[in-house]
């Protein structure tokens, strides 16, 4: 019978932590991917928006005006399309 040496099983677990750690992170990272595209754009909004700046009344600015101000916004928030969608969506209903 063959015996694994206690340096190889050591270095073999640390391996496979490693691993696993990576696995892992890698599956919930994918997960808050999922659940961030099944945000509310009202969610979104108040996320993305107030990160940087005091978040606007919804009637401060017109449908035209959301929209430009959101697609500017989209690039600097690093929005989805999706995401930036649901955000104008939101803004023009409340507005």
């Amino acid at each position: 019978m063959k015996t694994i040496s206690k340096n190889k099983l050591q270095r073999n677990l640390v391996m496979l932590l490693i691993f696993g750690s990576l696995i892992f992170t890698a599956f919930v990272g994918c997960a808050g991917a999922l659940k961030n595209a099944d945000k509310p754009g009202a969610m979104l909004w108040g996320e993305n928006c107030g990160r940087c700046h005091n978040v606007r009344n919804p009637k401060s600015l017109n449908d035209s005006e959301w929209d430009v101000a959101v697609l500017h916004m989209r690039t600097r928030a690093n929005l989805t399309a999706d995401e930036a969608e649901k955000i104008v969506e939101f803004l023009k209903m409340a507005n």
